[in-house]
């Protein structure tokens, strides 16, 4: 996670949203009143709206934390013939 003043961001703002986006950063821009805002990159946050969709069900949440489950308990079949070389 990167930090900067509204000023440092305003100034350079190419270089603070190439580094959010080629290198997954997290920007936090401050400002006098306290207050700030969260820059990431688009990636990202259509990352984080696929999680919130997928756990928004309780029925859809529950699958997936048992599939986890399953999954470090190595209860899982890997098929050779669906894996490309």
């Amino acid at each position: 996670m990167i930090a900067a003043n509204f000023t440092e961001f305003r100034t350079g703002l190419k270089r603070f949203l190439d580094n959010v986006e080629n290198n997954h950063e997290t920007l936090v821009i401050k400002r006098k009143s306290g207050k700030g805002t969260v820059v990431i990159s688009l990636d990202e946050y259509n990352s984080i709206m696929e999680t919130v969709h997928l756990l928004s069900s309780k029925a859809n949440a529950d699958r997936l934390y048992a599939s986890i489950q399953q999954i470090r308990e190595g209860n899982t079949i890997i098929n050779p013939e669906l894996i490309e070389d």
